[in-house]
């Protein structure tokens, strides 16, 4: 990789569609989603960071864990630790729902970085994919600002940065199913992944 760059995992939603179990220990082809994640983020990040609320329940794995500085649940508030505890740079960011994200993705996302984007973020036909992208420290203080006000939306967040898109076709070159953007939200959506797995 040209640009020094950390791993960010978000593992602090409320899960209450799936009753209030902690998405990162489910497990989707007997293997917890964390693991999942790990396994791809241990390939190609030195530091690795874990964003929850629930620390204690962690501590096995080998990474650095923080919590939230706002005490809003929203995905821009673990943007925003995630951030501010990074060393480096830039942090590429997940949501510990992904069961299939696939390091050529990751890969294809960091090598986006250029030293005047603020933002390398995919993008597909369903919309822009604000939880497998990298964002740069300059985002820092727009989402501290968007915090203070309660406004949540991360594209609406970044609007006057400069971000990259890294188009689908490119996307589908390394992940043909874009399987990478699946994530589990309901028991449907956990049902739908076992029967992914190869």
């Amino acid at each position: 990789m040209n640009f020094p760059c950390s791993g960010v995992i978000l593992a602090g939603g409320l899960n209450t569609r799936l009753g209030g179990r902690d998405k990162a220990f489910i497990r989707v082809g007997g293997k917890r989603l964390l693991d999942r994640i790990y396994e791809v983020f241990s390939e190609l990040f030195e530091e690795i960071i874990l964003v929850t609320n629930s620390p204690h329940q962690f501590l096995e794995w080998d990474l650095i864990i923080v919590t939230d500085l706002f005490a809003v649940r929203s995905s821009l508030t673990g943007i925003h630790a995630g951030l501010f505890y990074a060393s480096n740079p830039y942090a590429f960011f997940t949501a510990c729902d992904t069961p299939f994200l696939q390091k050529a993705v990751v890969k294809t996302v960091i090598e986006g970085i250029e030293k005047q984007v603020d933002i390398v973020m995919p993008e597909t036909a369903a919309g822009r994919e604000p939880l497998c992208a990298v964002y740069s420290k300059h985002c820092l203080l727009a989402a501290e600002r968007h915090l203070r006000r309660n406004q949540l939306k991360i594209q609406r967040v970044f609007r006057k940065h400069r971000i990259k898109k890294i188009p689908e076709k490119i996307l589908r070159m390394q992940d043909p199913e874009l399987l990478s953007f699946y994530n589990i939200n309901t028991p449907e959506d956990l049902a739908r992944a076992e029967a992914m797995v190869p």
